[in-house]
């Protein structure tokens, strides 16, 4: 009887200790897998960073390309306008010289 009762308590100490072995290394696989989420994470917001400046940087573009056409727009009725007075004024000048 005391040899049976020594086995089994040989065996309640093995897996006991399988028990805390596995218990351990659930613990630091867990503490692992937060870790690695923690990087996916630090990189999915970095994504969604660029991905946004990204986005303003298209904002900002087409709103200059708009800027840019107003004024080439501005630029060209300006010269259409000056183009118009300076061929009426060059008329007037020439029809003037030639009467006296």
């Amino acid at each position: 009887a005391v040899v049976s009762t020594q086995s089994g308590h040989y065996g309640r100490d093995l897996n006991q200790k399988k028990l805390k072995h596995q218990t351990n290394q659930l613990q630091f696989n867990a503490m692992e897998l937060q870790k690695q989420s923690e990087q996916w994470l630090k990189l999915l917001d970095n994504f969604n960073q660029a991905l946004k400046e990204l986005g303003d940087v298209v904002n900002w573009s087409k709103s200059i390309e708009s800027d840019m056409t107003r004024v080439s727009h501005t630029l060209a009725y300006a010269h259409k306008g000056y183009a118009e007075s300076s061929s009426v004024l060059e008329g007037d000048t020439g029809s003037g010289s030639t009467t006296t």
